[in-house]
């Protein structure tokens, strides 16, 4: 096996066939076949099923796929480390982000960060799940709150505020709880494992963990804050949810004597990446970036 056979492997699956592959290569037709036929051999494996009209990728193909990249991003790393071309960042960048965050902040931020490197590709999958960072070939995962035991390295990119709210018309109706102990009398709009575990909310040097019941639980913080500017509740999320609505008086703190613990912010990257120049620009422009914001 041979990193051109990789190339080559790599370009047949983002281009989708042998021709496109070989044009954007420059090498012919027959030679982009005949070396992925000889990789499937020495992996005793079929990584790519043919036919007249597509090509499709196995799942022992797609397997290949994620290990062959981060071989080549590797190697690429490797280069650049060598030649001192340290700038000239280059190759493709999983990305997994949270949902409501993604897109609310991070999205303008990695639109300009691919416009300082054009050379890099991104991948970015908007989704509040744990994924499995080796598995699935992602590079790096920006996650909020508290973070699983894992062989994952975390490096912190910032903070955020939680606060506790609700619409102007629910509380009109319900009234407005005073002390954490009220919320065991409220519609109370769950996020998540706190929809298990009840609300945690802190004064000074007092805990105080509060068992909530409501209509709705929910992985996604936007769907919260829609259901609490409906009147269906109190919400407890992170600050950049729901700031829109409390500037516009949608909805309103409570419990401002109160706190939630504030969430981390994180940047969690496979071993193996530690040492990448693109992870590491990555992080301290989202560092800079957050701060600044």
């Amino acid at each position: 096996m041979q990193i051109e056979d990789l190339r080559i492997y790599v370009a047949v699956i983002q281009a989708g066939n042998f021709t496109a592959a070989a044009e954007q290569l420059m090498l012919s037709k027959q030679y982009v076949s005949r070396r992925i036929a000889a990789l499937e051999e020495s992996l005793g494996a079929r990584l790519l099923n043919r036919n007249t009209r597509k090509l499709s990728v196995t799942d022992n193909g797609q397997l290949f796929a994620q290990h062959a990249q981060r071989i080549l991003d590797d190697v690429q790393e490797a280069e650049l480390a060598v030649s001192g071309r340290r700038q000239a960042l280059r190759g493709s960048f999983r990305l997994s982000v949270p949902m409501s965050f993604g897109i609310s902040h991070l999205s303008p931020f990695i639109a300009e960060f691919l416009s300082l490197h054009p050379g890099l590709q991104f991948q970015v999958e908007l989704a509040d799940r744990h994924v499995d960072m080796v598995g699935e070939g992602f590079d790096m995962a920006i996650r909020i709150g508290t973070l699983p035991d894992s062989s994952l390295i975390a490096k912190r990119l910032g903070e955020y505020r939680r606060v506790v709210c609700a619409s102007p018309s629910y509380l009109q109706g319900a009234g407005a709880p005073y002390t954490p102990d009220d919320l065991r009398e409220h519609r109370c709009l769950r996020y998540g494992r706190e929809g298990q575990t009840g609300w945690e909310l802190f004064q000074g040097e007092q805990r105080h963990v509060v068992t909530v019941q409501g209509p709705m639980v929910s992985n996604n913080g936007e769907m919260l804050r829609d259901a609490a500017v409906a009147g269906l509740g109190l919400v407890l999320l992170p600050e950049f949810i729901v700031a829109p609505a409390l500037a516009r008086g949608e909805l309103v703190t409570v419990l401002d004597d109160w706190h939630p613990a504030s969430l981390n912010l994180n940047a969690l990257y496979p071993q193996h990446r530690q040492r990448s120049e693109v992870n590491r620009v990555f992080m301290a422009f989202l560092q800079d970036k957050l701060a600044a914001g």
